[in-house]
């Protein structure tokens, strides 16, 4: 570390969703390539290589269950590029089969919703032994696809061997799609022994008769930031509060635009260049970590764990 005392990790959820891409959908939503050109999880690689910085990614296998071989292929790649290679989880996608296999009900199909620690213990653990075949390394961070989780995830975590949660977010409570978050930007530690690592996000005060909402930091830019074009300023007055710790939220396909029928699709190198010019002003402000960095600077009580969060805030039980 170069000793910033500001740290920040740039995630990417590699994910080849269904309704995303006609076809080919790894090719497209993960390599980003189309016919007119390619931008994805290789390109966001090698503008971080530009800057001596790596990416965390955070890859889905069950939205492109049927296409593994290709996935497997993705991992392997990423980590011999001597990027984070980290498990992200999208189950509502998997096949009927896939539960029938393993003895489980068909339904509930998102993790959010799961009312028994079994299933989320299943996912994890076999999606988590996928990832670690093909790079050879334990998994040490999981996000939930689309922030979909409650305590039983957590819970699975644990027994997983999983040390780092990337999955709390008030815009995902605000939606209905986990059943709580803490509203904070900085680690904490839930009762289990698991440590959170928040998406940073930024509450936007909402005008009178409408709810707040919160907007996640991320790339392309979003209502996080109130100054366009964001990257032209010090980092220190864009973001709020000058965190010391910030967590990007990217997409593999990030890089990339939407068509008319919401694919996506390569237009221009616009958002690429978009992107170098950020991770510039980042890291002359921030350290640019991996999740084993963060673990390292937690153990050597550089990056500190704020308080502790009892699970039972986060049992699916006390929201019905």
């Amino acid at each position: 570390m170069i000793g910033k005392n500001r740290y920040a990790l740039l995630t990417v959820d590699t994910e080849a969703l269904p309704r995303r891409a006609a076809d080919d959908h790894v090719t497209r939503l993960m390599w980003g390539r189309h016919e007119k050109g390619q931008a994805g999880i290789a390109e966001m690689a090698a503008i971080g290589d530009e800057f001596g910085v790596k990416h965390v990614f955070f890859v889905d296998a069950c939205g492109a269950y049927s296409r593994l071989d290709e996935t497997r292929e993705v991992m392997r790649w990423l980590d011999a590029a001597g990027q984070d290679v980290q498990l992200h989880t999208h189950p509502e996608y998997l096949p009927d089969a896939f539960w029938d296999e393993h003895g489980l009900a068909r339904h509930p199909k998102h993790m959010n919703q799961y009312a028994e620690d079994s299933r989320a213990e299943l996912v994890i653990k076999h999606f988590g032994t996928l990832l670690s075949e093909c790079t050879g390394k334990p998994v040490l961070a999981h996000r939930g696809g689309s922030f979909r989780w409650n305590a039983g995830t957590i819970r699975a975590l644990k027994v997983a061997g999983i040390q780092l949660s990337f999955n709390n977010s008030m815009s995902a409570v605000h939606v209905g799609q986990c059943v709580y978050s803490e509203p904070t930007n900085l680690p904490f530690l839930w009762s289990n022994g698991v440590i959170e690592v928040p998406t940073t996000e930024k509450r936007i005060k909402s005008k009178v008769g409408k709810k707040e909402w919160w907007a996640r930091l991320t790339y392309p830019e979003s209502s996080y930031f109130r100054v366009r074009p964001w990257w032209r300023k010090s980092l220190f007055d864009v973001f709020s509060g000058s965190p010391e710790l910030s967590v990007f939220l990217l997409h593999s396909w990030s890089l990339l635009y939407w068509d008319e029928q919401r694919h996506a699709t390569y237009r221009d190198d616009q958002r690429l260049e978009g992107y170098r010019k950020l991770l510039f002003r980042l890291t002359k402000d921030y350290d640019v970590i991996t999740t084993t960095d963060f673990l390292d600077l937690h153990a050597r009580g550089k990056i500190k764990t704020t308080h502790t969060v009892e699970l039972a805030r986060a049992e699916l039980a006390a929201y019905k």
